[in-house]
């Protein structure tokens, strides 16, 4: 069955796209610019995923109705909520020039991710919005499916962000009114997995012409996110509800304290005040599924591993041993809020044996720098509770994903391609990592290390001495094959 996603490149698209593939959907995926999508993360379903380039707020730029032969389900997963004023006529314009574009398909359904929004109520601009685009898909003749989800728990999601960065600064924190709105968050491993069922050909007639909320088990208000958030990462943070932040002076708070941009933060303030939990329950019998709570899907977001792109799905398939291993090339070591100490030399040595090298570190071997200070490390978090390095490795030359490797645990060891990713289980103010990528002529070291508050950088910089010692000589003597 083949399936047609736009806006490709977003939040939600590039995590179903994989789901989809998986699941053995053939795939078209839509995007305004094809320099940006990420191919080579797909390259191993290149049969299964065809790209093309169009911009619906520009009709003439849409590739010929041919591409979408054998097409059943098409995804509309386009919003322009970050772009500035006037982004409700640039939504409707778009949402027109799709259906324009699609009729003529032979597609048999539309799915929509919309947003909640209450009946007899007076809808915010966004959600307003949402709505109408929801009447110009319904009106299109092609049956429409819409999930309305009320907010999106995931890393990289515009709220997840702004709550963790929110927590993350800010000790004390001064909240407007709307903090106290209640809503009903749901995991993005939950929205992905109503997004593939409803296309299922066993549902699908089942949710023709419908729509559903979608939420997680769990009614909060944003108050108690940002505690719920805190409390996940082991902070310590106090919430002062005010009365008098105006949704303007709002927007400019949120503006100012994350790394949200001021359109989309006067967007989503403008919906915060509304009250955002699921009216009907129905889809949770028609797909079935486990709901994470939000505390799990706050946890998921800070994985052990920031995974490219689908953080959550993938890392549980890992542990468990049903891993796919097409999506090694997708775990990625987080980028944002962490610090790190990044090396890179030339290897000495034949490839090989630089990759056998840094496969055989830890356990009776023994560390290739300062092997005592590593045992010390361990001597300590021994005594704080941890398992030290008593655990060692399963066998000294052979590293699988999942295994125990003195106080650290394997989340990638793909030797094909010379790289290796540690994630540190001993007691920390934070949590760390160290890969290991050996290329063609250099092998890269990089050690990560994402603190939890003020103690977790003061640990940082009271250790970083030490890797000024450890860490250039280990570079040296494993791009020098490492030996006794």
């Amino acid at each position: 069955m083949k399936v047609l996603v736009t806006g490709a490149n977003g939040y939600i698209g590039l995590r179903l796209i994989p789901s989809l593939l998986d699941a053995g959907y053939e795939v078209v995926a839509q995007v305004r610019n094809i320099s940006r999508f990420p191919m080579k993360d797909f390259e191993a379903w290149n049969s299964m995923l065809t790209l093309i380039e169009g911009d619906f707020l520009k009709p003439e730029s849409l590739p010929e109705i041919e591409v979408l032969e054998g097409v059943e389900s098409a995804y509309y997963l386009l919003h322009s909520m970050g772009a500035g004023s006037h982004f409700a006529e640039r939504e409707r314009e778009c949402a027109e020039n799709f259906i324009g574009w699609l009729s003529e398909s032979g597609c048999q359904q539309i799915v929509y991710l919309g947003g909640i929004a209450p009946r007899g109520e007076k809808l915010s601009e966004h959600l307003s919005s949402r709505m109408a685009v929801a009447d110009i898909l319904s009106a299109s003749g092609i049956d429409l499916t819409t999930l309305r989800a009320s907010i999106i728990v995931g890393s990289g999601s515009a709220s997840f962000e702004i709550i963790r960065d929110l927590v993350e600064k800010l000790p004390v924190m001064s909240t407007p009114k709307w903090t106290r709105t209640k809503c009903q968050p749901v995991a993005i491993r939950n929205v992905v997995n109503y997004l593939l069922g409803v296309i299922d050909r066993g549902i699908r007639e089942e949710c023709a012409g419908r729509s559903f909320d979608i939420g997680g088990p769990e009614v909060l208000t944003y108050q108690q996110m940002l505690q719920g958030y805190a409390r996940v990462r082991g902070l310590w943070r106090i919430v002062l509800p005010v009365p008098f932040l105006s949704p303007k002076l709002s927007a400019y708070w949120l503006y100012f304290m994350t790394a949200t941009s001021f359109p989309l933060a006067r967007a989503l303030v403008g919906s915060l005040h509304i009250q955002t939990t699921c009216e009907d329950h129905e889809i949770e019998g028609i797909i079935p599924q486990s709901l994470l709570s939000y505390d799990e899907a706050i946890e998921l977001a800070l994985s052990r591993v920031a995974q490219n792109r689908v953080p959550s799905v993938w890392y549980d398939s890992m542990a468990s041993g049903k891993f796919d291993a097409r999506h090694i090339s997708n775990v990625k070591v987080p980028e944002h809020g962490v610090l790190q100490d990044k090396r890179e030399g030339e290897i000495m040595a034949h490839r090989e044996d630089v990759i056998q090298a840094v496969w055989s570190i830890g356990g009776e071997r023994g560390w290739p720098s300062m092997d005592w200070a590593w045992h010390l490390r361990g001597i300590l978090d021994k005594l704080m509770g941890g398992s030290g390095m008593r655990r060692g490795r399963r066998d000294q030359w052979k590293l699988r994903t999942g295994d125990a490797l003195d106080f650290w645990r394997v989340v990638v060891a793909d030797k094909d391609a010379g790289r290796l990713i540690l994630y540190a289980e001993m007691k920390l103010p934070g949590e760390a990592w160290l890969e290991f990528i050996v290329t063609k002529d250099s092998l890269k070291q990089r050690a990560v290390f994402r603190p939890r508050g003020l103690f977790g950088r003061l640990y940082w910089a009271c250790t970083y001495p030490f890797h000024l010692i450890i860490f250039p000589r280990m570079l040296k003597q494993l791009a020098a094959g490492w030996r006794y």
